[in-house]
């Protein structure tokens, strides 16, 4: 027989059969739900055949049950896991969008169970047995904290602004300084919002100087709205020049045009006094004649995603007509941790009991007592193999908020062979912890710990440490 036309061996033909996987799938994970382990399976099969074929019988593995066992448990865990599940939050930057930003206050989330739970006046007038405003309540208790003369939410802080662009210039022109046209999380640009509310972009000044005859020159009958945007995740510095929003502003009432800002991330509590920026507080930007004011309500006033307005009744008023709004409205449960978020702030009550604001509040001498305890824990944890050290470092708020605020704060530093590796593992622990790797040390920034997140996190470092002596 001619040995170049000899039929190579399949080394496919090794790999176990859907039935017999599954069923040691099942014995060995008996709690695994059928349709994940199901699925589990397939996929590791279709995966190893794919990766089999037109191999030599030498890729053949020793062990293809046990391999692929292993394969599709890892799979199927993950198929059935839930999403998004709770973690721990080391790394120091407080409000991290990959981490969900905001955690809600406890109250919040109580509230928001309760609206789950059961039927609600969500859009009801109990006086008149009507059909009632979902969004009464909400807006009557944003008007209350801030001043202005009427609000309303929607649920994003891009939504805010697309419906307030496309109510008040639609078809029409809006003005914005080129320094200001940013790019938010997820690679959306403030270009591209612009674009999809109908309105045609001019942008005026260059990319660090922009002067009030930039946007004076532009103006021409078609302008619709003079939009400023807060630089939410950069700075700019050096030979730069701005228009302030009093100064927009004052233009914009010679010209009778509104004048719009995108804050990005705005707080309903003045915490100037408290070492923050004034230019956070987002009633202070309505005092210096914005007509629309915009922010997120899950970065610094720490509730639920949401995208709050204030502004002038005509303007609000307006933007509720849209019929876009619908499409951006808040659901119940949104409604019901926007609400308890704002009766806290009413009540003098947000300081305390809502987790961001605490976050960010906490003197530098109550960290470091908090991360000399953790390190005695952690030390505990890790024998006499590893020192555990604590020393000061310094935290963002992160989310898009304040650019180039830092906050002083505390760590807890593990000196590692391999800190990345480590870091791996604490990531795929039954409650996973995020921290910091830098020059050759794992970090624990006690800053963004919320209560009990130390008992987790000693129980997935023990763990990981483990892991890494076998």
């Amino acid at each position: 027989m001619d040995p170049s036309r000899e039929v190579k061996p399949d080394p496919r033909r090794a790999l176990p059969a859907v039935d017999r996987l599954l069923s040691a799938l099942r014995a060995a994970h008996p709690d695994l739900p059928g349709w994940a382990a199901r699925e589990a399976v397939r996929r590791a099969l279709a995966s190893e055949r794919e990766r089999l074929a037109g191999a030599e019988a030498s890729d053949r593995v020793a062990d293809p049950q046990g391999e692929l066992l292993e394969a599709a448990a890892a799979r199927a865990f993950a198929l059935c896991g839930r999403h998004p599940r709770r973690v721990v939050n080391a790394t120091g930057t407080v409000l991290h969008t990959n981490l969900g930003r905001a955690p809600l206050a406890p109250g919040a989330a109580a509230a928001v169970a309760a609206a789950a739970a059961c039927y609600s006046d969500l859009e009801m007038d109990l006086a008149t047995g009507e059909r009632g405003d979902r969004l009464a309540g909400v807006a009557e208790k944003l008007v209350l904290i801030s001043g202005a003369e009427a609000a309303f939410a929607v649920n994003n802080n891009a939504a805010a602004l697309l419906l307030a662009l496309d109510t008040l210039a639609r078809g029409r022109e809006v003005i914005v300084s080129r320094g200001e046209l940013v790019e938010i999380g997820g690679s959306f640009r403030v270009p591209e919002i612009i674009e999809r509310a109908g309105v045609r972009l001019v942008d005026v000044g260059t990319t660090n100087r922009t002067h009030r005859g930039d946007y004076e020159r532009a103006i021409t009958p078609q302008t619709g709205v003079l939009l400023k945007v807060h630089r939410s995740n950069f700075e700019l510095r050096g030979f730069v020049a701005e228009v302030t929003l009093a100064e927009l502003a004052e233009l914009g009432r010679e010209r009778g045009l509104p004048v719009v800002e995108d804050l990005g991330s705005g707080t309903l509590v003045d915490l100037k006094g408290q070492g923050l920026p004034a230019e956070a507080y987002a009633p202070a930007r309505l005092q210096l004649g914005a007509e629309v004011v915009c922010f997120s309500g899950d970065k610094l006033l720490g509730g639920p995603q949401a995208g709050i307005l204030l502004g002038s009744a005509r303007c609000i008023e307006a933007l509720r007509a849209n019929p876009l709004a619908r499409a951006l409205r808040l659901d119940k449960l949104s409604l019901a941790a926007l609400d308890w978020t704002l009766e806290a702030c009413l009540d003098g009550r947000a300081e305390r009991e809502i987790p961001v604001l605490r976050q960010l509040l906490q003197p530098a001498a109550a960290l470091e007592m908090r991360a000399r305890q953790l390190a005695k824990r952690l030390a505990a944890v890790a024998g006499s193999t590893l020192q555990a050290t604590v020393q000061p470092d310094r935290a963002v708020v992160g989310g898009g908020s304040l650019p180039g605020f830092e906050l002083d704060s505390w760590v807890v530093a593990l000196e590692l062979k391999d800190p990345e590796t480590v870091a791996t593992r604490l990531r795929g622990a039954p409650v996973p912890v995020l921290a910091r790797v830098r020059g050759g040390r794992l970090l624990f920034d006690v800053r963004t710990l919320l209560d009990d997140d130390e008992s987790a996190l000693e129980a997935a470092l023990g763990a990981a440490l483990r892991t890494a002596l076998r």
